[in-house]
């Protein structure tokens, strides 16, 4: 395999969207495990690496992405590779049931409608926000709720999945803050682009700070007040940074860089994984 393909489908970058797969993973009492692994691998190993993969392929970025500094040119393997792995994650999500195979053959519709040319959604700054949060949101804390449910359930937690939603949202526009003249170049208007530097920092602190009162009323409604201070602990350093990162761009735009984007990336995923995780083995100690 090539290294430009290994390198485009950004496996790392799985990372920053695990925190939704721990949160709706904490909220069941009852698990099947084996589901839930599988439904790790479905989501973590072969979806979002496909999609970063073809996002790679269609925008052949010569500037930093993602996760990655110096993106290598994409090739024909990398878009081959993209679909055959979206054919194994749809195959094997037949194992956990219709509907979640329904809902990942949905999710990778929607990433497609993302990145391809002729469609290209990420184009729209409302749009494109939209279907990010809501399938990236919303969409997977609802298949892995449901998946990894011993009863295999068909309703979560609406509180849940709008908390899931706002925390991809109250930080996803941070990822485009760098890229404002690449994307405007690729004629691309994210959501970041239109609000501006020091506007993209005050609508994600207020998205955040809604996905709180979300995700506290979800924890809260399940008696969960032990876990609900836990996970504030966790995200105390989050908020640490952002704002002395948003004091840094508040000063000289030059600080909203992929440098210091990668760092909130690293620390908002990491303290966000491991508060979940740990709300996760508290349930099941208990």
């Amino acid at each position: 395999m090539k290294k430009s393909t290994i390198q485009l489908l950004r496996f790392h970058f799985s990372l920053f969207l695990m925190p939704v797969y721990w949160f709706a993973l904490s909220q069941l009492v009852h698990i099947n495990w084996w589901r839930a692994v599988i439904i790790f691998i479905i989501l973590h190993i072969l979806v979002y690496p496909a999609s970063n993969g073809y996002n790679s392929y269609m925008d052949r970025d010569e500037t930093p992405i993602g996760g990655l500094k110096n993106p290598m040119q994409p090739t024909k393997q990398l878009f081959n590779m993209t679909v055959a792995m979206d054919v194994i994650a749809v195959t094997i999500s037949f194992f956990i049931s219709i509907y979640f195979a329904l809902g990942i053959a949905f999710y990778i519709m929607a990433s497609r409608a993302y990145s391809y040319r002729k469609i290209r959604l990420k184009r729209y700054p409302i749009i494109g926000y939209a279907t990010v949060i809501i399938f990236q949101g919303a969409v997977i804390y609802w298949l892995v709720y449901h998946g990894s449910s011993e009863a295999l359930y068909m309703k979560a937690s609406v509180s849940g999945m709008i908390a899931a939603s706002l925390l991809i949202g109250g930080f996803y526009p941070l990822t485009q803050i760098y890229q404002h003249k690449a994307d405007a170049t690729d004629g691309v208007e994210t959501i970041s682009y239109k609000l501006g530097y020091r506007g993209t920092f005050v609508f994600c602190a207020s998205v955040y700070s809604v996905a709180m009162l979300f995700l506290g009323h979800t924890f809260l409604s399940s008696l969960m007040f032990t876990q609900f201070l836990i996970i504030l602990l966790f995200f105390l350093p989050i908020l640490v940074y952002f704002f002395w990162w948003a004091a840094k761009v508040w000063k000289h735009t030059d600080a909203a860089d992929f440098k210091n984007t990668m760092r909130m990336n690293i620390l908002a995923s990491t303290c966000t994984n491991l508060g979940f995780i740990t709300v996760l083995i508290l349930n099941h100690l208990e």
